[in-house]
């Protein structure tokens, strides 16, 4: 019996057991017609969609100090395109220092302009943040040739650009960031997400900006503890990727912290340069790019446990730390090289500690929230001395991790 015959024969018990199980009556002369039917009568189509494409997400970083009128011309020499209606959004301590001001520059400039606003603080990165700002679009008629722009730090720019993923099922959006946490990290990359009460970053996209704006201008307007909290992922790309700049760093804290312009634009353009050169080579994080959560894995669950009475850089922080025990602990780092990274943390006026109100055993259990779990298994990125990440595999850089052992390294800290 031929392949074609076999899949007559199957197809009609199909039908007629179909029938059957629904008591419907089938008379004698319907089934064998369909018995009878020759195999080329019974027509199974498939139909291949080609989206076969070449897309190019390249866009522009401009660094530099007060950067709000480069931001008007770049919109009127065809940024956006043709698109004339933008929504500035932003959070509630940004909005007085710098959305205000580009919304006015756009109205100037002839463009229609609204400002979304929603209160400061990672506890706004959340689905019902994005729900507001879709709903106050869509009530002030915002339809698909319409543009976002990002006036703040990772909050908002995480935000915002997962709402432009999706609203009208995609319009452009600029980041303008305003935070030196933001321009290190959350402006670049094109990854987007809100959190949950169960995990972070598990819901969100890969969306790219059609440009970046880093107003080291605006890092003057940060409290104090916002530019420390700052300095951890600046002091994570160090560690991950560069020797020669963790030791800029730690000839140049002080400098940094009084936000000297020379030393922020340095400081700027390197974290720019190293987390290029990790998305470039990999976009949607399918291995290199998870070199970029060393720390996270203690970080954003020790954040999450705080009840984000943590900054999100002091918890990356700590999570720096907690990876460069387990590093030592392992053989890939030296005491020294350990003691290095904890030095300079502290030297930037952040934590190295896990504070006595976090409960270690709700921590413990929070690292299984973290997207590099698999197969049920905690996951670290470590640290490979200074300036290098350890490869454990083909494009793998992160490894399974015990309970027990996470427990320790946490208990010691």
């Amino acid at each position: 019996m031929t392949s074609c015959s076999r899949a007559a024969d199957f197809t009609a018990s199909c039908i007629t057991a179909s029938f059957r199980k629904s008591k419907m009556p089938l008379c004698a002369g319907k089934r064998h017609r369909i018995n009878d039917m020759k195999a080329e009568e019974i027509r199974m189509s498939t139909y291949r969609v080609e989206l076969i494409r070449t897309v190019d997400d390249s866009y522009n970083i401009e660094i530099g100090f007060g950067l709000t009128g480069q931001l008007i011309a770049d919109l009127q020499s065809g940024l956006a395109g043709g698109i004339k209606k933008f929504a500035v959004v932003t959070d509630s301590n940004v909005k007085p220092l710098y959305a205000d001001k580009i919304y006015d520059r756009l109205v100037e400039a002839g463009y229609s302009a609204d400002i979304i606003s929603f209160e400061a603080g990672e506890k706004s990165k959340t689905r019902q943040t994005k729900e507001f700002i879709e709903d106050t679009m869509l009530a002030k008629g915002y339809r698909r040739d319409c543009c976002i722009i990002a006036v703040g730090g990772g909050v908002v720019t995480d935000v915002a650009g997962f709402a432009a993923g999706t609203y009208g099922r995609g319009i452009p959006f600029i980041n303008y960031a305003t935070t030196l946490l933001a321009a290190a990290d959350a402006s670049i990359g094109g990854k987007t997400a809100v959190d949950t009460p169960l995990a972070t970053n598990l819901i969100g996209l890969f969306n790219q900006p059609r440009k970046v704006y880093i107003d080291i201008a605006a890092w003057k307007t940060l409290p104090p503890r916002e530019i420390y909290s700052g300095m951890a992922e600046t002091i994570k790309h160090a560690c991950l990727a560069d020797g020669d700049f963790f030791d800029y760093l730690e000839k140049n804290t002080e400098r940094i912290l009084d936000i000297d312009p020379e030393a922020c634009e340095y400081i700027a353009k390197r974290n720019c340069e190293i987390k290029y050169r990790v998305v470039m080579k990999d976009e949607r994080e399918s291995g290199l790019r998870e070199v970029l959560n060393l720390g996270h894995t203690v970080g954003r669950a020790i954040e999450t446990v705080s009840g984000y009475r943590l900054l999100h850089g002091e918890a990356v922080a700590i999570g720096l730390v907690a990876q460069a025990r387990l590093a030592k602990k392992r053989g890939y780092m030296s005491e020294d090289e350990a003691e290095r990274v904890k030095n300079l943390i502290a030297r930037a006026k952040l934590p190295t500690e896990i504070p006595d109100y976090i409960d270690r055993k709700e921590l413990v259990q929070k690292l299984y929230t973290d997207k590099k779990v698999k197969d049920g298994c905690i996951r670290f990125v470590l640290e490979k001395g200074i300036g290098d990440v350890v490869c454990f595999g083909d494009n793998v850089y992160s490894t399974p991790v015990s309970e027990d052992e996470a427990a320790e390294i946490i208990g010691e800290m």
